[in-house]
């Protein structure tokens, strides 16, 4: 994904960018008119050690050859921006939240931010474009920050608009990721699940069996 948003920043071209997890595609299963949405993002990051299983299970020797999470990626996304100088908007979460951004990074070029509760397109779009921003970080949920990009991409001057939901604290150093042993085996959902139970607890309890019923039951319908 660096390649393709080099790319886009070096040719004024403008891409989108999107994650697909259990929780996505249990989403995107139970609200068909979603499909057209992401069929119409040109990246969509594999994301989570769910998606990677059912890759293998559904697609044998042609599933998937490793697991690259979306938070590993927004870390090299931010260390290769800083070396070349790009310039960030982000919109979601919180004002605190965002401002944690610069303050863990202070050589990022950060030309605007917006809260993600209390906002409206218009005003939204016209202060991501007046901040002339290479790369705009969505930290809406999913799937509203995937129908604001559908409904609004055209509208907007910057190349890259990259949509991470929870991934935005991983800019601003709040995810709860757990050891590097535990990512390895596949195991960070439930660390996440035991810090924020309240938040996470139905998701990842009733998401991830139902994930793997509809992935043996339905095929390579859902992923």
């Amino acid at each position: 994904m660096s390649s393709a948003v080099n790319d886009a920043i070096s040719s004024c071209r403008k891409i989108t960018i999107a994650y697909a997890n259990a929780d996505t595609l249990n989403k995107i299963y139970e609200d068909r008119s979603l499909v057209n949405i992401y069929d119409n993002i040109d990246i969509i990051h594999p994301d989570g050690i769910g998606v990677f299983l059912a890759s293998k299970y559904l697609y044998k020797e042609n599933g998937m050859k490793e697991r690259f999470a979306g938070s590993d990626f927004y870390e090299i996304l931010t260390a290769e921006s800083i070396k070349k100088n790009r310039s960030f908007f982000f919109f979601g979460h919180t004002v605190k939240e965002l401002e944690k951004i610069q303050s863990r990074f202070p050589d990022l070029k950060i030309n605007g931010l917006h809260e993600g509760y209390n906002f409206s397109d218009e005003t939204v779009i016209e202060k991501i474009n007046k901040a002339g921003a290479d790369i705009l970080i969505i930290g809406l949920s999913c799937p509203i920050q995937e129908k604001w990009i559908s409904a609004n991409k055209e509208k907007l001057s910057c190349s890259v608009i990259l949509a991470v939901g929870d991934g935005i604290k991983v800019f601003s150093g709040d995810k709860i990721r757990g050891p590097s042993f535990i990512r390895k085996i596949g195991f960070e959902w439930l660390v996440r699940m035991l810090a924020e139970p309240g938040k996470n607890f139905s998701r990842y309890f009733f998401g991830i069996p139902l994930f793997i019923i509809r992935t043996i039951s339905n095929g390579k319908t859902i992923i």
